[in-house]
């Protein structure tokens, strides 16, 4: 079986884009984040075997994936931006929950971390292109059953 990053990425992509709270959504980490609104963008940040839940001849993966959440630090009134972000972030957070498989398209979002780190998200600052911003980064773990294949 070969992963079908396409598809997961999408799926992570929709579920920001259904939310209704950004402007705009990528499949990338943009080079200049947003001037208004909030933007997400979504990329992979690690893969590797998910231990434990592999078989005897084929290898389970636990896939890592980065969303972003930005907002720009000149935006107004300044005491919105962290309530923005984190209602924004609150909406995703429950549509992993409640969408565990990504509509099929994995074994299931590792809330928990049975198999590493679980569903998380850590605030911090970017400056980037001379500007300042606000991000909250997602890290969304995935498990996908039977990636490879264990051959002698």
């Amino acid at each position: 079986m070969a992963l079908d990053i396409r598809t997961i990425l999408a799926a992570v992509e929709s579920h920001a884009l259904a939310s209704g709270y950004f402007v705009a959504v990528n499949g990338h980490e943009p080079k200049s984040p947003p001037t208004s609104g909030i933007t997400a963008a979504v990329w992979v940040e690690q893969i590797g075997p998910a231990r434990g839940a592999s078989g005897l001849d084929s290898t389970t993966a636990r896939l890592a994936l980065f969303v972003r959440l930005y907002s720009s630090l000149v935006q107004q009134p300044p005491d919105a931006i962290d309530p923005d972000l984190m209602t924004a972030l609150d909406a995703l957070m429950a549509a992993y929950s409640g969408d565990f498989e990504l509509a099929g398209q994995v074994r299931q979002v590792d809330l928990l971390g049975q198999f590493g780190d679980p569903l998380s998200a850590r605030a911090g600052y970017l400056a980037e292109a001379g500007a300042e911003y606000r991000v909250m980064t997602i890290i969304l773990p995935l498990i996908v059953n039977d990636l490879w294949d264990q051959e002698a």
